[in-house]
């Protein structure tokens, strides 16, 4: 028998690749971090001999789930701000941010943060913050996979003075990353309007030269700055850049970003809380563009949550377009954030060779029973409290619901000094 290290037995499997597919009573083998076979459980049980075997016989398999638009230390700020309009949210946690944010706040915030989406089945995040270099350290300390956003701004921050300091230390964060296969880093400026057109075309050749990812906001409220058409002139509509909210849009807007290959990142729950308006999914899909799901700010890292949030807004405002499938948003949730950060060659569906970057979700709950369709029960049905295991890269970071590497009682003793903190500042 041939020696690898996990064998994992379900009732389902769902490997995303190839689409629609639901595959019962497999086995996923697992060797040193990475698939090895997705084959029958009878199968798979005469030709493995594994370190582990782990059956879950009522549950479902399926790639790590992938957020690829966060403000991952932002946790801290979860419902400090009453949001009564996009503008007096925004104001008000900038006031917040410029009092608060350094690098213990962004250590502790991105610890929360990431607590909270392994417990969700979330296995790699994007992230849009001050101190990345915090952020990277924390989610290496977690062993949770990380796509870290080079913030640039022009105007002086705590952390960087100018727009050439902030790339001088975003670099300098990438080289010391470049072999970590944990850690991965993507361009983040804020948004185009906070931009010159100077360091949006000094961004458009760095992500040209290096073939680097570009996330940002772009047309995030209904109030915002029109931008696509000025991203498009200085040639930053293409394949690298995953456009963040997308809710001011006509239909030109959305030709252009199909004839230019970017993706789209939907924030359902966020737009939704703010105000600030819809994104059009279906319209995006019925045009083939890369369609992505994040949890931006105010969101609390369930993504399953916003997957269904992202499914019934679709066909409650957008009936008369083709309608998204259940498995369409599976494949949102995983595979799509993996391309718009520039890793689909390694996460987000369960092939031989990918990392095991694996979700297990148990569907033997009264709230998921009977079961017909494993994939309409995730999106529909299920929720958080049914996540059983989570594995980056081959490591269990989620065991029977329990978190493996992070110590959740002193994670939440340091939430609440923070909330103390913050909320004195608050009612001042």
């Amino acid at each position: 028998m041939e020696p690898i290290d996990t064998l994992l037995s379900a009732r389902w499997i769902i490997p995303i690749e190839p689409a629609g597919v639901v595959l019962e009573a497999h086995s996923l083998a697992i060797h040193q971090g990475r698939i090895l076979a997705v084959l029958p459980t009878a199968e798979a049980k005469q030709r493995f001999s594994a370190q582990e075997e782990l059956d879950r016989p009522a549950h479902v398999l399926l790639p790590g789930l992938v957020n690829a638009h966060t403000h991952a230390a932002s946790s801290l700020l979860h419902g400090a701000v009453a949001s009564s309009s996009f503008e007096h949210w925004a104001h008000t946690i900038r006031q917040l941010q410029r009092r608060w944010v350094d690098a213990e706040y962004v250590r502790d915030g991105t610890e929360l943060a990431i607590a909270a989406a392994l417990s969700s089945g979330t296995t790699c995040f994007a992230d849009q913050h001050l101190f990345p270099e915090v952020v990277a350290q924390t989610a290496a300390e977690a062993r949770m996979r990380v796509c870290v956003g080079l913030p640039v701004q022009d105007t002086p921050s705590v952390w960087a003075g100018s727009a050439s300091e902030c790339l001088d230390k975003g670099f300098k964060l990438r080289d010391e990353y470049r072999d970590d296969p944990l850690i991965t880093t993507a361009l983040a400026p804020v948004e185009p309007a906070a931009l010159s057109d100077d360091t949006l075309e000094r961004l458009r050749r760095l992500a040209d030269e290096l073939e680097l990812p570009i996330y940002m906001h772009v047309n995030e409220s209904r109030g915002s700055a029109p931008s696509l058409e000025r991203l498009e002139q200085l040639g930053l509509l293409s394949p690298l850049l995953a456009a963040v909210h997308m809710v001011k849009l006509d239909s030109a807007d959305v030709e252009r970003v199909a004839a230019a290959g970017a993706s789209v990142v939907h924030c359902p729950q966020s737009n939704l809380k703010l105000g600030s308006g819809l994104c059009p999914v279906p319209l995006f899909k019925d045009r083939a563009v890369n369609v992505a799901l994040g949890s931006g700010g105010v969101g609390n890292h369930d993504l399953l949550a916003e997957l269904r949030t992202a499914a019934l807004i679709a066909n409650g405002m957008f009936p008369a377009a083709t309608p998204v499938d259940a498995h369409d948003w599976l494949q949102t949730a995983t595979l799509n954030g993996a391309r718009a950060l520039g890793l689909a060659e390694s996460i987000g569906s369960l092939l031989p060779r990918k990392w095991a970057d694996v979700c297990c979700i148990d569907l033997g709950q009264p709230n998921t029973q009977p079961t017909y369709d494993p994939a309409a029960q995730i999106v529909y049905a299920a929720s958080r409290e049914q996540v059983s295991d989570v594995w980056v890269a081959g490591r269990t970071l989620v065991r029977d619901r329990q978190l493996t590497h992070i110590d959740t009682a002193a994670l939440l003793n340091r939430a609440e000094l923070w909330r103390v903190r913050i909320a004195a500042q608050v009612t001042e």
